[in-house]
């Protein structure tokens, strides 16, 4: 299985048959991407598909995923490579002899020894992949330094082996969600494009491609009350995979109906945070239609 290049319109077609629905801006950065050979940053809201983009892409190319999920505190030992001390260490032991020496100081920085993390993964791996960096601004600034060798060129070097070079040139999706400005450095090695929130069409259209069993009428209201809460003051905005999550539970706890009644009592399942809730419940006259 392969991904066709043919055109943008082609790109868009083949990602809808596995139900990931872009616009022509999105699409055509994902199309420049794979043509190009460019890591593609997205940035936008929680919850709007950035992360979705690269299971698709790998459903679609047939190539395995690799994920490496930034947080704070991550470095280098947990995204390229490691050495494994305590193995090391018993090596060492397992020759204590002059000559024994020589011989475990002349293998221990080989790969009997070497942990592979995704980074490096995705650059030794024989065959193609998709490397998701997801939400690198939850990472310090001095990680993504260790990205930009990674991003220019491909390689990773590592001081006890050298340089190391992909073998195969990896599909690489970074996504953020702003909670952090990212460096100009980094944005330069890379294509752009930002995820908005879909037109209410077209989030018909996603959230019932993902749960065709719900009927059109529920997942209508269920959009057009989720656009009401965008508009709110609050301090996480439901994205698409929060109204996806809103629609499965209404259809199974109130026999698929939005009333007031069961807006209040499934209104977990799109809204997470305290002060948001209670704002949600105190304007749900206004939120839902009868």
């Amino acid at each position: 299985m392969s991904i066709s290049l043919d055109s943008v319109e082609s790109l868009q077609t083949q990602l809808e048959s596995v139900d990931y629905f872009a616009d022509s801006a999105l699409t055509t950065a994902i199309y420049l991407s794979l043509k190009l050979g460019k890591p593609l940053l997205l940035e936008g809201e929680v919850g709007v598909g950035k992360t979705e983009l690269a299971k698709a892409l790998t459903k679609l190319s047939g190539r395995r995923l690799i994920r490496l999920q930034c947080y704070e505190g991550i470095d280098a030992n947990q995204a390229i490579y490691e050495w494994d001390y305590a193995k090391q260490l018993m090596f060492i032991r397992a020759y204590a002899s002059d000559q024994g020496n020589k011989i475990a100081f002349e293998n221990l920085y080989s790969d009997d020894f070497l942990q592979v993390r995704p980074l490096l993964e995705a650059l030794r791996s024989p065959d193609p992949v998709v490397l998701l960096i997801d939400e690198v601004d939850r990472a310090d600034d001095e990680f993504e330094a260790f990205l930009l060798e990674f991003l220019s060129d491909f390689q990773v070097s590592i001081p006890e082996l050298g340089t190391i070079t992909s073998k195969t040139r990896p599909v690489v999706i970074l996504t953020s969600n702003r909670t952090r400005e990212l460096h100009d450095a980094l944005k330069r090695r890379c294509l752009y494009s930002w995820i908005g929130f879909p037109a209410a069409s077209l989030e018909v259209d996603i959230i019932t491609r993902k749960l065709p069993n719900i009927g059109h009428d529920l997942v209508t209201k269920v959009v057009s009350a989720v656009n009401k809460i965008r508009t709110m003051d609050l301090a996480k905005v439901p994205g698409v995979a929060e109204a996806i999550d809103w629609a499965e539970s209404l259809d199974a706890v109130a026999n698929g109906e939005l009333s007031k009644e069961s807006a209040m009592a499934t209104i977990g399942a799109v809204i997470k945070d305290r002060e948001d809730l209670e704002m949600v419940k105190h304007s749900i006259n206004e939120i839902v239609e009868v």
